[in-house]
Formats: C-alpha cells, structure tokens, sequence
C-alpha cells in the first residue's frame, strides 16, 4: 500500500514537471488565434505604411514633371534681395504675359518648296518653328507654348512633307483676342503668311474636326502623251485633244468612292482597316498655259482623309494608264488583295488646296458666337498669294528642271503586277524631291 502511493506520488510529480517545461506546453486555442491575429494586425500596419510611402513617392514624380512643364512659384522678395546684391534689377511686370487667351483658328498659307515640311523637327527649317518663333515676338503665344506646344492646344489640320506646299491650311491653338496680323506677317518669310485668325468652340481641333482635304495636283499636259511619242521634243508644244483628257477625267472616275488603296500607300495590308479611304471626287481642270508657254492640268482630289503617298501613287498610276504603259485593269487589281508595283508621281505640283469643316459649320457657325470656317472675306488674298508664291514656284521648276519628263522616263521600269522581290530603279525624282507626305495620318 506504501509502495503504491509513492509510485503514484512519483507519477505526478514527473508529469507536474513536464508540464512546467515551456517547450512542451502546447498553446491553447484562443492563445493561437491571438498571435495570428496579432501577426495578421502587424502585417496590415506594414503594407499601409508601404502604400503610403508608394503614394508619396507617386505624389514627388507628378510634382517634378509639372516643374519641369511651368515655372515654379518664386519668394520675389528672396529673390529680388539674390538680384540686387549682383547689381541685378527685377523686370517691371508685364500684363500682356497675363493676358487671357483662348481657342482659335488660323488660315495659314504657304510654299513648301524651300521648307522640310509642315511639322516642327529640331535642327530643321519648318512651316511650324518660323510660325512659332514669330508668335513668340509678338507674344501671342508663352516662352513656356514655344517650348511645349501643346501648352497652347496647338494642331494641324494636315501634314505636308517637305516640298509641299499649302494654299489653305488651318490650325488650331490658344491666342489673345487683340491681333496685329500685319505686323505679325511682316515678320513671317515671304514664302508663309497668316490671313485670317477665327475664334472657336473650347473643344475644337484642327484635326479632329475636319470632315474632309481637297489637295490639287497640278502638272503639264505632256505628261499624258502616248509612251509612243518623244516627249523630249514636246515638252514646250504639247497640246491635250479634248478626246485625251476625256480619258483623262474618265480614268480618275475609278477612284471615286470607298475602296482599298493598301497599293497606294507602304507598310499597309489589304486587311488593315485604315486601308480603306472615301474619295469623294476626282476631277481634272481645263488646259492653261503657264507664263513660261507650257501647258498644264489640275487634278482636284477630295477625300475624308489620305495615307503617305496616296495622292502621288493614284496620279502616277493615272498617268501611266492614259500614256499606255498599263490599262485600266491594273487600277482594278490595285483595288484588290494583290500586291501590285506601281509608279509615283513626282511631289512637284502636290498641293494642301481646302480643308473642310462642314459639320462644325452647321452645328456652330450660326449660332451667333462663332463665324463658319468658309475664311470668304480673305479669299481674294488667298488667291494672289497661291499664283505668285505656291503655282508660280511650280510653273517655274518643271519649266527648267523637266522633273516630269524625267520621271515618264522610269514608267517603263514598272511591272504594274505583282511585286517582285527587287524594287524597280529608283526615279530621278527621289533624288530631286523626297517626301510628299500627303497627310497627317503617316
């Protein structure tokens, strides 16, 4: 009996000290529950504190990037204390950096013969710099717009590449309401001259809005002799029979409507949606007689919108088809999936006619705030400037350089079938004049 009760005693007393060892004891339910939710609490406090340093670092980028775009808030009087112990004096304050502008559109014209195209490239002479650096003389536009520019909600209408030229481009941007036009051309080249400035809705674009671009390629009648003929010898004399510029206008009937011109453009399927364009009409002028005696057509083309090179490539295939080196049949396969070789014509004689604002006209231009875009008040200046600056640089150049007779000389090279791996001999006209970007979609 004695045994056994110290043998029970001794049996609690070892599980009594098993259970005070802590690496034995096993937690409790509630116990556990608690460190997780503790370690889940710690957690939490660890990713907020991350979201937020996030946050701020988010907050410090967006606040250099709007440093960079504006000038930062200045302590003048700190400012003015640096200045003046450098013998430096602050500028008085000029209103007219204040002043209130707002969006516009402007009628610009101009000859892109000695210009690398309408679009602002650095280090090169465009349309767009000598029109900034000229709005900035005469602060129509800030130090900060000429730098950025789209400060200013500046945009074009259409595109042109270098050598072409623009009888009635529009763009729009911001400008004061009080304008100095002749003085502000006096500074322009005399290649470039602003005619009109309207005032527009708040959300217009010179891009967006425009419904439609009548470009105007304008080229001697010689170029629509049969391949048959010496055209060396006619190029002076040449006169177009009515019968041969009926084909002419007949031949650019074809185009008209909603087709795929994949053909007339680069790097573009016949898959690609954009490949598509509507070509609301194409149309030939009567034959006129340049000062220099030789005579000339003007092909009128009015579409929704055009691709790199469309124009160039649906004239100079017209060409070869009323000359004879292809026929008509050819205009028909370019239309479909087939890769076709198919010449383009020289950028000579491309020119930006009319851009269109037919629905911003019907729905703004009576509503008594706005005027319609139509610019009929300066149109009689449009015009003497499109004969002495844009159709006499024309005339003039094919007159002593012959760039199309050159160029009728490569139509022979031309397959007009499917394209061949090799590319046919380049023209004399790519070493003459590159680009003749005909729009603003490239």
């Amino acid at each position: 009996m004695f045994l056994r009760r110290l043998l029970n005693d001794y049996t609690k007393a070892v599980r009594l000290k098993n259970l005070c060892k802590p690496w034995n004891r096993q937690k409790s339910f509630a116990a556990a529950m608690s460190e997780a939710l503790d370690k889940l609490e710690v957690e939490k406090e660890a990713r907020k504190e991350a979201k937020e340093l996030e946050s701020e670092a988010v907050k410090e980028a967006n606040r250099i990037k709007r440093t960079l775009k504006r000038k930062k808030w200045v302590d003048w009087k700190e400012q003015d204390e640096k200045d003046a112990a450098n013998g430096v004096k602050r500028a008085p304050f000029d209103p007219a950096e204040r002043i209130k502008r707002k969006k516009s559109a402007i009628l610009l014209s101009y000859c892109g013969a000695n210009f690398y195209g309408m679009q602002r490239n650095p280090g090169m002479q465009t349309i767009e710099e000598e029109l900034f650096k000229v709005m900035l003389k005469h602060k129509w536009i800030t130090e900060e717009s000429f730098e950025q520019i789209q400060i200013s909600c500046f945009q074009r209408a259409a595109r042109t590449d270098k050598g072409v030229s623009a009888a009635r481009q529009v763009c729009s941007v911001k400008l004061p309401e009080e304008l100095d036009l002749e003085a502000f051309n006096a500074d322009l080249p005399q290649q470039i001259r602003l005619f009109g400035v309207e005032r527009v809705t708040k959300g217009f674009n010179a891009k967006d809005q425009c419904n439609a671009r009548t470009y105007t390629y304008t080229l001697p009648t010689v170029a629509f002799a049969s391949f048959e003929e010496k055209v060396e010898d006619l190029h002076d004399t040449f006169q177009i029979s009515p019968e041969l510029l009926q084909k002419v206008k007949e031949t650019l009937k074809l185009y008209e409507g909603t087709k795929n011109f994949h053909n007339f453009t680069s790097k573009k399927s016949f898959l690609d949606p954009s490949s598509k364009r509507f070509i609301m009409s194409f149309t030939s002028s009567e034959p006129f007689r340049s000062p220099q005696g030789i005579e000339f057509v003007t092909l009128n083309v009015k579409g929704q919108s055009f691709m790199l090179h469309q124009i160039r490539k649906m004239v100079g295939l017209a060409i070869a088809i009323v000359r004879g080196n292809t026929t008509a049949a050819t205009l028909e396969r370019a239309l479909t999936e087939e890769r076709l070789d198919l010449p383009m014509a020289p950028g000579l004689g491309l020119v930006l006619d009319t851009v269109h604002y037919e629905r911003y006209n019907d729905r703004y231009g009576k509503d008594g705030i706005h005027n319609p875009l139509t610019w009929q008040a300066q149109e009689a200046q449009v015009q003497k400037f499109i004969e002495r600056e844009i159709f006499s640089q024309i005339y003039k150049t094919e007159a002593e350089q012959r760039n199309m007779l050159d160029w009728l000389g490569t139509l022979h090279y031309h397959s007009y079938d499917t394209r061949a791996e090799d590319a046919p001999p380049a023209s004399s006209d790519s070493k003459k004049i590159k680009g003749g970007d005909d729009d603003n979609d490239e």
